[in-house]
């Protein structure tokens, strides 16, 4: 497709590159001239240089009257103003789709917002990281999780601590011995190399589990692999009162009635402004890295501990501090990239990149359009998890998944079929209609849609 991006900052810029490397003609329209150049010298895009609000520079990118070679305008910067306009005027130039970042929170509070704009898709990545993070606090021994199916299951991903209780177990002994516990591991990685398990597969320690399995059972399939951190979830440290402390601590209060959350904010007016907002929350109006202050609400007894103020490098840094006082589960949220790969080389439990977050939403919605979208991307082992609704032509109908014969690497993890939710076996038969997520490396999933019978055009 010929692609017109507007915005080269982190999320563009990764989503340019992505898109590009899968043989699209992307144009990227960018106004600061530093982050021009780097697209320019680093990817093989055009760039045309200019505010992609304007008219005349969205002309110079090729939105005119009957522009019928473009497919599809995202706008990624980070002005809502930027965005939206620029979508308005792409569709009233004809071009059929338009994604838009959203900056500000209200715009994604109601869907009628992105109907009554236009706009096929107005995403903010706040919202997505929050549930990311509360779920990760939730699960204290996750190194990462999602919800599925309304939050009715999820994906999560353990490793196999030294007192796992099913370390050097066959998978197929763990089943037999907890039969109340309907769980399916869909990955192993295993000195950095990733396999879909059998039967006869021994869990090691070190092992990283990514396991999908029902919401209200996971802290049961938590204690088996990470038994010293399965424990509620009574007191959480939130540093820095923004968009993602803001709906963190929110949609914990909500999921988890009166837990301890105290917010460090060293702004006093957003302070104020919280603490009128979210009278359950105790509110603290000081510095994040004081630790003496730490210590003195109680750190050291903590549970959670989410470093969320706008800078990377000071999020890292209060994560360390947090972790080393105690809090029993440090996360810090970063805005960069190339910082993920720092849990293997500081004392932080949890790195979230929540401009990644949103990057991938659009890239995923690019390459898997129509009834399927993506549930999550785990860069670590070059796989993701695939929703879709089977439609009534599909070939897999009626058909054991054992005779499916899915390809090596890939698997049907989670089926759900009205308001019954399924971990299904090899006989489990796939009928019209059913939602299923499938689990695939990133390379055998279009292979793995097509042994479905699903189209990803």
């Amino acid at each position: 497709m010929k692609i017109i991006l507007v915005g080269a900052g982190e999320v563009g810029y990764y989503v340019a590159k992505d898109l590009s490397a899968d043989g699209h003609d992307i144009i990227v329209v960018e106004e600061n001239e530093e982050r021009a150049q780097r697209v320019e010298n680093d990817l093989d895009v055009i760039v045309v240089r200019g505010n992609g609000a304007r008219p005349s520079v969205l002309e110079r990118a090729g939105v005119k009257e009957g522009c019928e070679d473009i497919s599809l305008l995202i706008a990624c910067t980070n002005k809502d103003e930027v965005n939206i306009m620029a979508c308005w005027i792409a569709k009233k130039m004809g071009i059929p789709h338009v994604i838009a970042r959203a900056v500000g929170l209200e715009f994604t509070d109601n869907e009628g917002w992105a109907r009554d704009l236009g706009i096929d898709m107005l995403i903010s990545p706040e919202r997505s990281v929050a549930r990311e993070m509360e779920e990760l606090l939730e699960v204290r021994g996750a190194l990462h999780a999602v919800e599925i199916a309304g939050g009715k299951a999820g994906i999560y991903v353990f490793r196999i601590a030294d007192d796992s209780l099913i370390k050097e177990m066959p998978l197929c002994e763990v089943r037999r011995k907890n039969p109340n516990l309907i769980t399916l591991i869909v990955s192993i990685q295993r000195d950095g190399v990733s396999f879909v398990p059998k039967a006869n597969d021994v869990l090691l320690p070190g092992d990283i589990c990514y396991s999908m399995c029902y919401r209200d059972q996971v802290h049961q399939l938590e204690s088996l692999f990470q038994p010293s951190l399965s424990k509620k979830l009574r007191r959480v440290f939130i540093i820095g009162a923004g968009k993602i402390g803001f709906q963190t601590a929110k949609r914990l209060i909500a999921r988890t009635p009166g837990i301890d959350i105290r917010i460090v904010e060293e702004d006093k007016a957003k302070s104020e402004r919280i603490a009128g907002e979210l009278p359950e929350v105790l509110v603290i109006c000081g510095d994040g890295a004081d630790s003496d202050l730490l210590l003195s609400e109680g750190i050291d007894k903590a549970d959670g501990f989410v470093a969320a103020t706008e800078q990377d490098e000071t999020n890292l840094m209060l994560a360390v501090l947090g972790k080393t006082l105690g809090a029993s589960k440090s996360i810090a949220v970063v805005k960069r990239s190339n910082y993920l790969g720092m849990t293997e080389h500081l004392p932080v439990d949890s790195i979230v990149n929540r401009n990644q977050t949103l990057a991938q939403v659009i890239i995923r919605y690019v390459r898997y359009p129509g009834s399927s979208r993506v549930l999550m991307v785990f860069e670590e082992i070059s796989s993701e998890a695939l929703e879709l609704t089977l439609s009534a032509g599909s070939p897999c109908l009626g058909r054991p998944l054992m005779d499916l014969h899915m390809p090596a690497g890939s698997v049907i993890g989670l089926i759900e079929r009205g308001n019954e939710l399924l971990i299904p076996t090899g006989k489990t038969e796939l009928m019209e209609g059913d939602k299923i997520v499938v689990f695939a490396s990133a390379d055998i999933m279009p292979h793995a849609m097509e042994t479905i019978g699903e189209s990803l055009k």
